[in-house]
């Protein structure tokens, strides 16, 4: 069943994997204010959601999103954007918390400002060979604020990242490809299907390994490799003495396919 959060966000539960959808389709999916909230809401649905292993982003109609409608939404973030009560930081920038599951995005068409943003604080992207890249802010008076700057010299190299972040010029999928922005790119068609497909591959994969491995990689982004190294051996424990891990080793002594339950 799908549903929509004020015409801005739809939601919907397949099994062990939620698709949260980008619905503001006459606007190309730029974000307003309402969106903004709807999606951080959404995302802190997926957080909260026992079932939910995997949240797949995708857009309906054409495109991904034209970024930021400066219009209807510039005003008000003079004012600062907060993370609503019981949402979550889908840019895992402003105050409030991220998410410590896998998302994976599926982008086409035009993909501008806060579209690639929200790519860089996902776990994986993929696109359709239609996509079209930009971060259109210093042509409009302003900068890349919500992550760029902190994260697309990390995963591009710091000319690849000025080139496109000082010009706002606009790039297509193969080179977002190249950079490392996406990690696949195919037929529009195909966008979808192979988002899911790899969104089921990764839940059928112990959910506490899973959490770990997204812990222990952020915390090295973020904190650095010795701050992560002093956090493995508490990782280690927690996962290694768990009915998954046990599960794991069982399934693999019988030759059979493991069954995990995130326990």
């Amino acid at each position: 069943m799908t549903s929509s959060i004020k015409g801005h966000v739809t939601r919907e539960q397949r099994g062990a994997i939620m698709l949260i959808g980008l619905d503001r389709v006459a606007k190309r999916n730029a974000f307003d204010m309402e969106m903004l909230n709807q999606l951080s809401l959404a995302y802190g649905e997926f957080e909260r959601n026992e079932l939910a292993r995997v949240a797949v982003v995708f857009a309906h109609g054409d495109h991904f999103t034209g970024g930021l409608d400066l219009v209807e939404a510039g005003p008000s973030l003079r004012e600062g954007w907060k993370v609503p009560p019981g949402g979550c930081d889908p840019w895992g920038l402003f105050v409030g918390p991220r998410v410590s599951k896998p998302v994976i995005v599926a982008a086409q068409g035009y993909c501008l400002t806060l579209g690639i943003e929200l790519m860089l604080a996902s776990d994986i992207n993929l696109c359709a060979s239609n996509s079209r890249f930009a971060h259109l802010e210093v042509q409009r008076g302003i900068f890349a604020f919500g992550g760029a700057t902190l994260r697309l010299h990390q995963i591009a190299g710091w000319g690849n990242a000025m080139r496109w972040l000082l010009t706002g010029d606009e790039f297509d999928a193969h080179e977002a490809c190249r950079m490392g922005l996406v990690q696949e790119v195919m037929a529009p068609e195909e966008l979808l299907p192979s988002a899911l497909r790899l969104a089921q591959h990764i839940a059928d994969r112990a959910p506490l390994g899973i959490r770990a491995t997204l812990e222990s990689a952020r915390q090295t982004v973020l904190e650095g490799e010795e701050a992560a190294a002093r956090t493995l051996p508490m990782l280690v424990r927690r996962v290694i003495d768990s009915d998954d891990a046990r599960e794991g080793l069982n399934a693999l002594l019988e030759d059979r396919s493991p069954v995990f339950t995130g326990r």
